[in-house]
């Protein structure tokens, strides 16, 4: 037996259904990880963003990044992240920081070690200041090992409030921090 629609609800439905899948942002993430299994962490992390609600449409090389801000540590792996998700921008910061903990993320040091670090970059064009967000994420200009990354996804990307592609804050940035392509097996 089939159940029939009639044609105005059929057209209700096609127009809600329509409007949950425009309700979706492109959101941009950086992924870091230096502790343990570097890439491991960020295969997990990735998965954990999958299963949040973050579904991840595409993903950069994994590179290995000199730390910044810290000396003394070991060299991350870092990684750049476009995804798709409904999650406002709070639920989506929340999301972020509730996978880190469940990663073994602790704060105990500013820019100390870390098992996983996730950061909101982009939120679609949208430009968030408040007590707790800011997007786009107000340093990422300065950091080679955010912005090579997501150069390699999404160069032509545009930040909403400087209007210069990805590339060009890349080229533009004063970071000259060591950024390779990450070969597993290399330390």
């Amino acid at each position: 037996m089939h159940a029939v629609i009639p044609n105005g609800v059929r057209d209700l439905l096609f127009v809600k259904s329509k409007a949950s899948t425009m309700a979706e942002k492109i959101v941009y993430i950086s992924l870091g990880s230096n502790l343990g299994d570097r890439a491991a962490m960020l295969a997990r992390a990735v998965d954990a963003l999958n299963s949040a609600g973050i579904r991840v449409a595409r993903q950069s090389s994994l590179y290995i990044t000199e730390p910044v801000g810290a000396p003394g540590q070991a060299w991350f792996l870092n990684a750049a992240a476009e995804a798709e998700t409904s999650l406002l921008p709070l639920q989506l910061l929340h999301a972020l920081l509730k996978i880190e903990r469940e990663l073994g993320r602790r704060r105990i040091t500013p820019h100390g070690p870390r098992t996983i670090d996730l950061d909101l970059l982009f939120y679609g064009s949208t430009v968030i200041r408040s007590r707790e967000l800011e997007v786009p994420h107000p340093r990422l200009t300065e950091r080679r090992f955010v912005l090579l990354p997501l150069a390699q996804i999404a160069p032509e990307f545009r930040h909403p409030t400087l209007h210069k592609s990805v590339t060009q804050l890349l080229a533009e940035t004063p970071d000259r921090s060591e950024v390779r392509l990450w070969h597993e097996g290399k330390p």
